[in-house]
């Protein structure tokens, strides 16, 4: 006879486990997953038929297709001449604003709302050729008038349209934007002994707009750079709000940039100009104007003998040496182009040499910078190195915050032309030095600040 036999006997272990073994974790019955919320399928004709997105600035063109503007613009600015549908002529200046399909697209945005549409806002009107040739008539018109607040007025609502769009900017540049603030600004000068007050805060709007539209063309140039004009941009600079400052600064650097010979002359001669540049190392009030300084001051290095020897004189040396221990690598690049060229005088070397600070300053800057940075701190060093002759302290010094070391490095990863030149002939002059050197594998730069000689 044949015994029963019971199932549970035959079922697998897995399943004849209690319920209480089974952890917590498994127990739980799983839940499904809440269904995402429904997107908002955008309407055909709400899309621009170039970017295939939902138009924010709808344009009609003559075809009778609608664009959106950044969408269209850019086509043409591209180079092309037609309408990208039809392939008809198309001209930026054909292009109208469709408001009744912009309307129709802000009341769907509204009407989905809830499926997380944020409602297109109205786009402003962008500046026509007219509306800039407008503005532009109205600055010499009160100019020629002595009406500063005017002016001023003018000037700001020139530099907000400007900044509203790169298509205002081109508009207004193409209008002649920098050629009328500029001979406003000139203009204003001269009538500055009668109304100061209310021209000072025109010249000062004036280099803020001027700022939104570079490059300046040469008659621009040559307007900020009338001795009268230099003299009043140096005043701002020296004593005018920050912002303004600011402005002055960077319009200074446009201006000397240019390598234009005979603003540069102006600009040298101009008083108080250097001091005021140092200044303004010394107390910095931005990095834009930092930096706008240091490419200003190296442009009028590059261009006159005498700059140098007052920028010297006024410790432009110390402050360079003391910016380039915590800079950023923009600023170091300029800063170091600025020591190089201090450098070719006697007295900037005598300057820097006296310093604690320049010799492992220049050694530090040698890598982990730029090429560029590279270049100048390798000449620079090249310089202090190769007026001292024989084995001075120089040289010592040199081996001893690791120059050898960096530059058989830097030679090893390859440099080009007068850097590899100069690196290679440092080496031959530390070389002569290097018996009893100690390197030192870290400068404390904190400790070696001592007050400039």
């Amino acid at each position: 006879m044949v015994t029963p036999v019971s199932r549970s006997r035959h079922r697998p272990r897995a399943v004849r486990v209690a319920a209480a073994e089974i952890p917590l974790a498994t127990r739980r019955t799983t839940r499904q997953p809440a269904p995402a919320a429904a997107e908002a399928a955008v309407p055909g004709h709400f899309l621009c038929p170039i970017s295939l997105e939902m138009m924010r600035d709808p344009v009609a063109a003559p075809t009778g297709i609608t664009y959106d503007r950044d969408s269209v613009e850019g086509w043409l600015e591209r180079g092309h001449a037609t309408c990208p549908v039809t392939g008809r002529s198309l001209r930026a200046e054909d292009l109208i604003p469709n408001h009744a399909t912009r309307r129709m697209i802000q009341e769907w945005c509204v009407a989905n709302r809830a499926l997380g549409v944020e409602r297109v806002p109205t786009p402003r009107v962008p500046v026509s050729a007219a509306d800039a040739a407008e503005l532009l008539a109205a600055v010499s018109a009160v100019t020629r008038r002595g009406d500063g607040p005017a002016c001023r007025q003018l000037a700001a609502r020139a530099r907000a349209l400007g900044k509203e769009s790169e298509r205002n900017r081109r508009c207004l540049v193409a209008g002649g934007a920098a050629r009328a603030l500029s001979s406003a600004f000139v203009q204003l000068v001269d009538r500055r002994a009668v109304t100061a007050l209310t021209a000072t805060g025109a010249l000062e709007e004036i280099l803020a707009a001027l700022v939104v539209f570079f490059p300046l063309d040469e008659e621009s140039r040559r307007h900020i750079a009338s001795p009268a004009s230099l003299d009043a941009i140096v005043s701002i600079l020296s004593h005018g709000e920050i912002t303004a400052r600011v402005s002055a600064a960077v319009v200074l650097r446009e201006v000397a940039s240019s390598s234009d010979a005979q603003c540069l002359d102006a600009m040298s001669e101009t008083s108080g100009i250097h001091d005021a540049l140092v200044k303004l190392l010394e107390k910095p009030v931005s990095p834009q104007a930092t930096k706008a300084a240091l490419v200003t001051a190296y442009y009028l290095v590059q261009s006159a003998d005498r700059a140098a020897s007052r920028l010297v004189d006024l410790g432009m040396v110390q402050l360079l040496v003391e910016l380039l221990v915590d800079s950023d690598n923009g600023t170091t690049e300029k800063a170091l182009a600025v020591l190089d060229s201090l450098l070719l005088t006697e007295e900037g070397r005598g300057r820097a040499y006296a310093h604690a600070l320049a010799v492992p300053v220049l050694v530090k800057k040698m890598q982990h910078v730029s090429d560029m940075a590279t270049e100048f701190a390798v000449s620079a060093l090249w310089r202090l190195c190769k007026n001292f002759p024989g084995e001075g302290p120089c040289k010592a010094e040199a081996l001893q915050v690791g120059a050898f070391q960096k530059l058989l490095l830097l030679l090893q990863v390859g440099c080009m032309g007068v850097t590899k030149e100069r690196a290679s002939e440092l080496l031959r002059l530390l070389n002569g030095s290097r018996g009893g050197v100690e390197c030192i594998e870290s400068v404390d730069f904190k400790g070696l600040k001592r007050p400039f000689v």
